[in-house]
């Protein structure tokens, strides 16, 4: 297969790791951890390629996979992904299905909690429904990344100043580049539950952080968004601080984010 699993980790035991994660294709794992090594060996058939770093956020992880991936295809994944039986080949018959695609969205189970998404059906991803999507989901045909020359930022993201975002904004950055992509109901894994690396509860922090990612997001329209947001997500993120106290908390972040204070 032409597959290359381009996963993010930290501090990771990495001999484990393909097994652990199920993989089955050819994987790179930027490992974040202390200290420098390279680790190679063969798991399934399949080169799995590790690189442990002294560096931190995902973001950067994100980017040293893409620069060293020179597989046709590629998919971004996490260390608490576990891929179902034959994801290798989903993927690669789903690009020849839609060859006009530079990168397709998947299923990945998760907890109820964590479910920001999940495609019910074939869709043009565009600039009013790219925000949702994780990185875990993206597959993408490599060379259609390299020559836009797109990366992900290093501002947002786990182990990042502001603490998410960096997959809505890499897929921004796709579109704006004139690449195609679809979403798809396909379903290639599952997350395990574990404890999350940058969310800590709805705190005056996660609010004014989105507000600064809504800025890069959405521009002029940053306001209206985050009123959206909010009322459509009020049950459940505005129990401890109130819907119009987390208005106020974005609108101090979109501010921040137009200062270039970021």
């Amino acid at each position: 297969m032409d597959l290359q699993v381009l996963v993010s980790a930290v501090n990771q035991e990495m001999a484990g790791m393909a097994e652990r994660m199920n993989l089955e294709t050819e994987a790179i794992i930027i490992n974040q951890c202390e200290g420098f090594a390279y680790q190679e060996y063969t798991h399934k058939g399949s080169r799995i390629r590790c690189y442990s770093l002294a560096e931190r956020g995902v973001g950067l992880s994100r980017n040293s996979g893409l620069m060293r991936a020179d597989a046709r295809f590629c998919l971004f994944g996490d260390e608490d992904i576990v891929y179902d039986q034959g994801y290798g080949g989903q993927i690669e018959e789903a690009f020849t299905t839609y060859p006009q695609a530079d990168l397709l969205l998947f299923n990945i189970r998760v907890c109820p909690a964590r479910k920001t998404y999940w495609n019910e059906r074939v869709k043009t991803i565009r600039w009013y429904n790219y925000g949702r999507y994780p990185a875990y989901s993206i597959a993408a045909r490599t060379a259609s990344l390299h020559r836009a020359n797109i990366s992900f930022s290093l501002l947002f993201g786990g182990g990042a100043k502001y603490s998410n975002g960096e997959d809505s904004l890499f897929l921004r950055d796709c579109l704006r580049a004139g690449l195609k992509i679809i979403a798809l109901p396909i379903v290639i894994g599952e997350e395990r539950e574990r404890e999350s690396t940058w969310f800590h509860g709805y705190t005056e922090k996660f609010f004014r952080d989105r507000g600064v990612l809504y800025h890069f997001l959405y521009g002029r329209m940053a306001l209206p968004f985050s009123l959206r947001f909010l009322l459509a997500h009020r049950q459940e993120m505005c129990g401890e601080i109130g819907w119009r106290q987390a208005f106020g908390l974005m609108r101090e972040g979109i501010r921040e984010g137009k200062d270039g204070r970021g």
